[in-house]
């Protein structure tokens, strides 16, 4: 097998020492000084892209503790994309897979960490919604109901949404946090907390083709064994309704 060539070497040697200057010695040959720079410039980029990827977890965490994170990540994490913005994905597959908790940390790290980052993914998404075959005005019981492409449905163990530096619950809540994350035709994001039965209904929607609101709704009593169909047909509409003004449901499709 061929020896590696010097200057790889010498590349080898020098991205090792960025990652962790700790325990890799700089290149022979290069002022400290200079090396100083590019160790600062190279972290500080990470700090400073993932504290505004995840704002709520950078505030969390003390100034040593985010920046231990950051460290963390450099040395034990082989990214597997060149691009900036994929980089916080990477960062939530390091907490994922690689991060060894602290008896400290908190038990919602990777949730909040989670929806952190689908803010971030989504806002960037390039998926469109084609309102060409959507009927924006459309009955949502008689027609079949659109899902925009552009909401998305997470279930969370704690209820990620309202975390903050004054609210950090020590334990699950005893119901699942589900929420759509939604970008509207301004680009602007919001989210909406569903309860079960929403959920459920935002799910039949998103996975149906061919079915109507009101068939959909009978299918969700049916499988809830609900006693009331009518109420719940009633409350179905009311949520679609709901979820239309938020452009989670972007219309009815059109059929002809």
């Amino acid at each position: 097998m061929a020896e590696t060539p010097d200057f790889q070497q010498k590349q080898y040697a020098f991205a090792a020492h960025i990652r962790d200057p700790e325990n890799n010695p700089a290149p022979p040959n290069i002022e400290d000084r200079r090396m100083g720079v590019y160790r600062e410039l190279f972290f500080n980029n990470l700090l400073s892209l993932l504290s505004s990827t995840f704002p709520v977890l950078t505030k969390l965490h003390s100034r040593k503790k985010w920046r231990s994170f950051i460290r963390q990540f450099m040395i034990n994490h082989n990214a597997q994309t060149p691009y900036f913005l994929e980089i916080p994905k990477e960062f939530l597959a390091f907490l994922e897979n690689e991060y060894e908790a602290d008896d400290d940390d908190y038990p919602f790290l990777l949730e909040l960490a989670h929806y952190e980052w689908a803010e971030l993914a989504l806002s960037v998404s390039e998926d469109s919604n084609d309102g060409q075959v959507v009927d924006a005005d459309g009955d949502f019981l008689d027609g079949i109901p659109v899902k925009s492409m552009l909401a998305w449905s997470f279930s969370y163990r704690f209820p990620v949404h309202i975390i903050s530096e004054s609210f950090k619950p020590d334990a699950e809540g005893e119901q699942p946090t589900i929420i759509v994350l939604y970008r509207n035709r301004d680009d602007d994001l919001g989210f909406m907390e569903l309860n079960p039965v929403t959920a459920r209904l935002l799910e039949l929607i998103g996975d149906n083709d061919d079915l109507s609101g009101r068939a959909l709704l009978e299918a969700l009593a049916r499988e809830m064994d609900y006693p009331d169909r009518t109420a719940l047909i009633e409350h179905g509409v009311t949520a679609m309704q709901e979820m239309h003004a938020a452009e989670i449901l972007i219309g009815t499709r059109i059929t002809s």
